[in-house]
């Protein structure tokens, strides 16, 4: 959640906000990273770092998904946060199939029956869990956990060429890369 830059403003940082995580956590100044993970092999295929909004998930699927070259339609898998009408409707104008796990609590979904019916959407869904794994390494081994970088531009850096490093591993662990 994004709180007012009136009085919670960095004075080393004034770009990132103020988010949290889940409820009963404390608020810190933040920027979100962003993936776009191919199924087949597990690379990485965009990576980004926004600001930290209520909307900035979505909006960064959106723009990373429309990005993607070709004319064949493509899917996303993502979880219940994209499960609003604005991001499924974006996501089709864009040629993407949205396959997003349905979100019913005390609403309805915006994913119908026309995705829910294919066995390439419960696929989807098992497959996305996998770019959790993507974020480990990217903390673990990638030095993410807590970034030396102040600026959303040097994070970005930093961010994208961790994501190059993962992949060219991906790709040797694949048999891709002959060394």
């Amino acid at each position: 959640q994004k709180r007012k830059r009136d009085t919670h403003e960095s004075k080393t940082d004034p770009d990132a906000f103020m988010y949290r995580k889940s409820s009963g956590v404390a608020a810190k100044l933040s920027y979100l990273g962003h993936i776009l993970m191919e199924n087949r092999h597990g690379l990485v295929v965009n990576a980004q770092v926004t600001q930290a909004t209520g909307t900035a998930e979505r909006e960064a699927a959106i723009d990373m998904a429309s990005a993607l070259k070709g004319t064949h339609r493509v899917t996303l898998g993502a979880d219940k946060n994209y499960d609003t009408q604005d991001c499924v409707e974006d996501l089709r104008l864009a040629n993407v199939t949205p396959h997003v796990a349905q979100n019913t609590t005390n609403r309805s979904s915006a994913i119908d029956e026309r995705t829910t019916r294919h066995g390439g959407y419960a696929t989807s869904l098992k497959i996305r869990k996998r770019i959790e794994e993507c974020f480990g390494w990217l903390k673990t081994v990638g030095g993410l956990r807590k970034s030396r970088f102040v600026g959303r531009e040097k994070l970005e850096f930093q961010f994208v060429m961790s994501f190059a490093a993962f992949n060219l591993i991906r790709m040797r662990n694949l048999g891709v890369v002959a060394c």
